[in-house]
């Protein structure tokens, strides 16, 4: 569930750790579903060991942490992806049995930890080389903080594909999920149905501007804790952006533009909510 910010919040709530040495790594053995891991969490461990934490930025849906290990000069990234369930913590988890990676950092009482109820997420490391050669050269789409709508345009007026489903795709725009998509589509008065070809440069324009306001003030309020609430802040707070939802998860609700009902519907296997008498369908 972690999209854009959720996963700028947690990065936020760990920058105190940047510059600081990690003194040991551990990658805690479970029962239950194992997240992916890169190298070998042994591997892993005797890198981070010594390391120091040179960064700590975001990209698209994941949080990066630029290290440097002991005695050498060479910089590599740790790479998480939260994907479902996926928490960057800085006190104690909520649960222990699904702490995935527990990093302890000099001068800290409590220790950077990865948590993961569901095991999806993944961590992985990487030199420089291989961190361009996935991430590099367009192989995600513009930031969707900051994407324009001629870039989004770009992208998209060939397409076929519906509007919402398009913007689930890191190649259009890096960092939307399905809960900001519905929500941008909301303030742009876009149908979530309408195919990309058919959208105005205006029209991209207006999804363009509706992302970054939304996504900022989402990032404000620290997120959106939905649900079972497991999002949570890097110091164990629930994010407060539901409370601002407009349509997302609000189908048995009315709008509070037209007083017509919310409705949901499915596009490729995830939920849509929208308004229908609001949101123009080309």
């Amino acid at each position: 569930m972690p999209e854009l910010p959720e996963v700028e919040t947690m990065c936020r709530g760990i920058a105190c750790f940047r510059g600081e040495i990690i003194e040991t790594a551990l990658f805690p053995r479970h029962t239950r579903r194992a997240s992916p891991i890169q190298p070998r969490p042994k591997i892993l461990s005797s890198k981070l060991q010594g390391a120091r934490i040179t960064g700590i930025t975001r990209l698209g849906k994941r949080a990066i942490l630029s290290v440097t290990p002991a005695n050498e000069n060479n910089e590599l990234f740790l790479i998480f992806e939260p994907r479902m369930t996926g928490l960057l913590l800085r006190v104690p988890p909520p649960t222990e049995k699904h702490v995935r990676l527990i990093a302890r950092i000099k001068k800290y009482k409590h220790p950077l930890i990865f948590w993961d109820r569901r095991g999806l997420g993944t961590i992985t490391m990487v030199d420089k080389s291989t961190f361009m050669s996935r991430f590099g050269n367009n192989a995600l789409g513009p930031d969707a903080l900051t994407a324009s709508g001629p870039e989004l345009y770009d992208k998209i007026h060939h397409s076929k594909r519906h509007i919402k489903v398009a913007l689930l795709d890191q190649k259009i725009l890096a960092g939307i999920g399905n809960i900001y998509a519905s929500e941008i589509l909301y303030a742009a008065n876009i149908d979530p149905r309408t195919r990309c070809y058919r959208l105005s440069k205006d029209a991209c324009a207006r999804i363009a501007s509706a992302s970054s306001k939304i996504l900022h003030h989402a990032i404000k309020h620290e997120g959106s804790s939905i649900g079972d609430e497991t999002y949570r802040t890097a110091d164990n707070r629930l994010g407060r952006y539901q409370r601002f939802h407009k349509v997302y998860g609000r189908d048995k609700n009315k709008c509070r533009r037209c007083k017509n009902d919310i409705q949901r519907i499915i596009q490729t296997q995830r939920s849509t909510f929208f308004c229908p008498s609001c949101q123009t369908r080309y």
